[in-house]
């Protein structure tokens, strides 16, 4: 499945950090009601973690990187171009890449996204 040389390749070489603690992890608020921290990324792959505020939005946007997200607590609203899904804890989605997509928090919602490639453009924090 993978190269012999990715293989060979130690963990704490390949990644900077192997494990995370998401408790010791600094919260920066990238959005009104949004706090996100970064939990890290891996060779092909990284992870964003979201407590979000009831009613708090993530507008439109689109990136090159694929996306798998997993709801923890609460729910969204979630549009792909013109398609509208509502969706609660223990659901996940999928964005594929360069599409269109918004979010809308229903209740606190807490919930973890990876991306493939890295997604480079992380959300700047506010203040």
């Amino acid at each position: 499945m993978y190269s012999e040389e990715y293989q060979k390749v130690e963990v704490s070489v390949m990644y900077e950090n192997a494990i995370i603690i998401r408790e010791k992890l600094r919260k920066k608020k990238t959005g009104e009601g949004i706090l996100m921290q970064e939990l890290g990324r891996g060779v092909r792959m990284n992870g964003l973690h979201w407590n979000m505020e009831d009613g708090a939005i993530v507008d439109w946007h689109k990136h090159e990187a694929e996306q798998f997200g997993y709801v923890i607590k609460g729910g969204f609203k979630i549009w792909f171009e013109e398609e509208e899904y509502e969706i609660h804890e223990g659901d996940c989605y999928f964005v594929p890449p360069n599409v269109n997509h918004k979010f809308i928090a229903l209740g606190e919602t807490e919930a973890i996204d990876l991306f493939n490639p890295i997604k480079e453009d992380i959300p700047k924090e506010i203040e």
